[in-house]
């Protein structure tokens, strides 16, 4: 990254590029980054405040993408979708039995969204059409409550040193018998091999899946679970999202070196 940034005054980077304070103290031409992302975990903050480079990200335009995955991953994983269309793949052959791959229903449940932003709102939307009870909380706020009650729970804050490993083993263990957990953020924010110790003791019926705590490794418990459905960090991912994240921070980028303000300014 350093060598990359070496000559630049402004940077356009993606949730996978690290900028350490490192990286950003070594490269004294940098004024600008532009994250292709909503969130910014890969970039220190503070390093950038101090050093008066200005960062900015692409919020807005991936929420109805990330919801709409959100609810793909719940309909796909309460209802055993990978593993109905693994077993045709596999067998060739479709076979109707009264009690074969039997789900979860969505109706009368009740989902606890943490995190009630932009993309938890929306997936409140969304929920409400299929019968669904929400119940949310915003970061920092308790969720003792939400974690005892929900049948299903979907995570939609940032990654920061508070949210860290925020679902860990003392939390799983507060969900209820057979419930489902939902990641569409940042994986470190849920500890992973405490997860795979509630998945595996059958303490979680299912979950499913977009992020991970040590992207691009995933941890190879969950690979083992035919119970858990593993997506590669595609929430934002339709051509129309990645298309507009890529206009907004390439518009930033040219209205930061025409010395306009950027329009999505982070610090």
């Amino acid at each position: 990254m350093i060598t990359i940034l070496s000559e630049a005054d402004a940077a356009i980077t993606l949730l996978s590029d690290p900028l350490t304070r490192r990286v950003l103290s070594s490269n004294s031409n940098l004024r600008m980054i532009a994250n292709c992302a909503v969130g910014y975990n890969n970039i220190d903050i503070d390093a950038a405040r101090k050093l008066g480079i200005t960062v900015t990200n692409t919020p807005g335009v991936l929420t109805e993408a990330t919801a709409d995955l959100t609810m793909a991953l719940i309909l796909a994983t309460t209802r055993r979708l990978v593993e109905g269309d693994n077993e045709v793949r596999h067998t060739g052959r479709c076979i109707w039995e009264p009690l074969h791959l039997l789900g979860t229903s969505l109706q009368g449940k009740r989902l606890g969204i943490i995190g009630m932003g932009r993309i938890g709102t929306a997936v409140a939307r969304r929920a409400h059409t299929f019968g669904v009870e929400v119940v949310g909380v915003r970061s920092g706020e308790s969720l003792d409550e939400l974690l005892k009650t929900s049948d299903f729970i979907s995570i939609h804050v940032p990654l920061t040193a508070e949210t860290r490993h925020l679902i860990d083993q003392a939390a799983l263990a507060k969900m209820k018998r057979g419930a489902y957990l939902f990641n569409t953020a940042r994986g470190p924010i849920v500890d992973e091999d405490a997860l795979c110790d509630a998945l595996e003791s059958g303490h979680l019926a299912g979950a499913g899946l977009d992020v991970y705590e040590n992207e691009p490794d995933v941890n190879p418990r969950l690979l083992k679970m035919s119970n858990v459905v593993l997506a590669p960090h595609i929430g934002s991912a339709t051509f129309e999202t990645r298309s507009a994240m890529a206009r907004i921070a390439a518009t930033d980028v040219l209205r930061f070196l025409r010395g306009e303000k950027p329009l999505h300014v982070v610090t």
